[in-house]
């Protein structure tokens, strides 16, 4: 167990904002909401998936809808009123909280809720990166239910999902709601159990994160190459170098969907580099041919190793991408169906990273 102070945050911010390939929202304003949510109403420890008790009752919490919209209504304790919610629904009291996702906003978004409530967050995800729709994690791949799950808006509107045919069902009525509520709301989903927990998540996500955010912070002050550390800590590769020369974005379905362009320099001068996204990085084409596919790794960042979401991206950026290989739990039959690249509608076949 550890407990999070707000070096920590400033650390998971900036690894989960590289593990989260370009999505879960602005890790900024998620290290600020947690940061106040700590303030207000004390820390929160960190525990391990192996030390929960086998009674313990974990419920999962995160934000859904467009990471642009989110820039601009940026929640309060709407993931707080989303687990009183569910409790009330289901009959039981949460006894830990976990992370939807490791990236952006949601890896620290169930912080609020804990601090609240004092009681621990779990050490784990269910997605080891960052998907767009809810029925993309490990938790439902590998036979977790998808409901209950409660949604609400920063109206003090609340609504519960009970009962649904899989996770996509969950994804497509949530989502629905999520537009009527301004293409942004939290949602809770549980409880689960600590078996649940340890089978189905991806394992230490938030200290990997930390680790890998004082990584790049460590170099930044001893102006040594941010990128180096972050493959150091990490693993995965350099991609491409080079300049944002376009960025198309829109934000449609609840989703912020785009291209950005890339023109090369250095060892890729001359080469251009096109990467997709619906609200996180899916594919990166270097001169028309796929380099890295989900669930793979690709993330954006800048000259000093800071993480910019697909929301961020502009024009003129200088920006190294890299690539990271994805939790294995991705890369079996059962996860390429839920999050490989037909699940996104491209006709390819996954090819694990190169080193």
């Amino acid at each position: 167990m550890w407990r999070v102070t707000e070096a920590d945050l400033e650390a998971i911010a900036i690894g989960a904002g590289i593990l989260g390939t370009g999505g879960g929202g602005n890790p900024y304003v998620g290290k600020l909401r947690a940061r106040q949510a700590i303030r207000e109403f004390g820390s929160v420890d960190i525990l391990s998936p192996e030390d929960l008790p086998d009674d313990a009752r974990i419920v999962c919490v995160g934000i859904i809808g467009a990471p642009t919209v989110g820039n601009e209504k940026i929640p309060d304790y709407q993931s707080y009123y989303a687990l009183r919610a569910l409790e009330a629904f289901v009959g039981e009291t949460a006894t830990a909280m976990l992370p939807n996702e490791i990236g952006g906003t949601n890896s620290v978004e169930s912080f609020v809720p804990a601090s609240i409530a004092r009681i621990p967050v779990v050490d784990a995800d269910g997605m080891g990166r960052a998907f767009p729709e809810f029925q993309m994690k490990t938790f439902f791949t590998y036979g977790v239910p998808c409901a209950p799950m409660a949604l609400a808006d920063e109206k003090g509107n609340t609504t519960i999902i009970s009962e649904a045919v899989d996770a996509r069902w969950v994804e497509r009525m949530a989502r629905a709601l999520t537009i009527q509520m301004g293409s942004a709301a939290c949602y809770a989903v549980g409880p689960m159990t600590a078996d649940q927990v340890r089978r189905t998540a991806v394992p230490h996500t938030l200290t990997l994160a930390r680790d890998l955010g004082r990584a790049v912070q460590q170099a930044r002050n001893v102006h040594a190459d941010t990128t180096e550390a972050i493959l150091n800590s990490c693993g995965g590769k350099v991609l491409f170098q080079g300049k944002i020369s376009d960025v198309e974005r829109r934000t449609t379905g609840g989703f912020s969907k785009g291209t950005v362009l890339i023109e090369g320099t250095r060892a890729d001068q001359g080469h251009k580099m096109t990467i997709e996204f619906q609200n996180e990085n899916l594919i990166a084409w270097m001169d028309g041919n796929p380099v890295c596919i989900v669930p793979d790794l690709i993330c954006i960042v800048d000259e000093t190793g800071e993480p910019i979401t697909t929301e961020l991206l502009r024009y003129g950026f200088r920006v190294t991408v890299l690539g990271f290989p994805a939790p294995k739990l991705w890369t079996t039959t059962q996860g390429l169906a839920v999050v490989g690249p037909n699940a996104f509608g491209y006709n390819l076949e996954y090819s694990p990273l190169k080193g």
